[in-house]
């Protein structure tokens, strides 16, 4: 069983973990993710030790806030349900749900109905005060697809989601805390460049790439263009005259465009086809026409 990560990320690679981790290799010293997002592969994957970073600076602040109540765990859920409670969200967990008559009247969106009033005074609330890690993971778990979306002003200002403090929820929280609690774990914000730099290599260090897809539009991406592109394939060919074993995710093509660097760079190594559940950020029904892939130099 996967281990699905507590910040449910749109388009992770959590429903891809059985398919990659059979191209993955065995007796791994240090994992090393210069693009770890929610974490769901580091989540499932076995290593002696693992170094994640990810230059967007609100997901790693998340991750070291959960790290910091992997031994007080309980501390970490009391407070979580004292500010659900106190902003009245819908908590399924807790038994706290929407009556069957909105259910009826908004049959897909009742959860968003109900939530939207307490939702924007959270979100109101964090704006305020951006230090406040345990609001904003809140809004996490009830905005839409989940998204960390921040205006140029630097509010939060994703809209409510059709979700709630559910199993699933509280399930991948534990995961995650059992985890964090049983490795050795360090979290980074760096551009991926400078934490790759930064890195001394050892024997049977193995490094996972999952960077912004240059062909596809979607929040994530944003910011990355050729030249971004090109310097992160020439890294890795550093890498692979260094000995050290690497795989990049990515796609070849995307709604009818191609990433033709990248196609033609790969040639150099092996394209290992990954069935594709790539989906719009927008709308978690719709499953684009891609060609996914997995580039490994062993």
């Amino acid at each position: 069983m996967m281990n699905r990560s507590p910040f449910f990320y749109v388009g992770d690679k959590y429903k891809l973990m059985k398919q990659l981790s059979g191209y993955f290799p065995h007796d791994v010293n240090k994992l090393i993710e210069p693009f770890c997002g929610g974490g769901s592969v580091f989540l499932n994957f076995h290593a002696q030790r693992y170094l994640a970073n990810d230059k967007n600076k609100h997901m790693i602040k998340l991750h070291k806030f959960l790290k910091s109540y992997a031994n007080n765990r309980d501390s970490f859920y009391k407070k979580l349900e004292q500010q659900i409670k106190h902003y009245g969200l819908s908590a399924s967990y807790l038994g706290i749900t929407v009556s069957d008559e909105l259910k009826s009247k908004h049959k897909k969106t009742y959860y968003a109905v109900f939530n939207k009033n307490a939702y924007k005074a959270v979100k109101d609330d964090f704006n305020k005060n951006k230090n406040d890690l345990l609001l904003l993971y809140i809004l996490l778990i009830y905005g839409f697809n989940h998204m960390l979306r921040f205006n140029s002003s630097g509010d939060f200002n994703l809209p409510v989601g059709n979700v709630d403090y559910n199993k699933n929820v509280r399930t991948a929280l534990e995961a995650y805390f059992d985890f964090i609690e049983s490795n050795e774990i360090d979290f980074s914000c760096l551009d991926f460049i400078d934490f790759i730099k930064g890195i001394t290599f050892e024997s049977g260090d193995f490094v996972y790439l999952d960077p912004p897809y240059l062909i596809s539009k979607c929040e994530y991406n944003k910011g990355w263009d050729e030249k971004c592109e090109f310097a992160l394939l020439n890294l890795l060919d550093e890498l692979n005259s260094k000995g050290i074993n690497f795989a990049l995710s990515n796609v070849f093509n995307h709604k009818g465009r191609s990433n033709e660097m990248l196609i033609e760079w790969s040639k150099k190594y092996k394209v290992n086809p990954v069935k594709s559940n790539y989906i719009s950020y927008y709308d978690n029904t719709i499953k684009e026409d891609t060609t996914e892939v997995l580039i490994t130099n062993y």
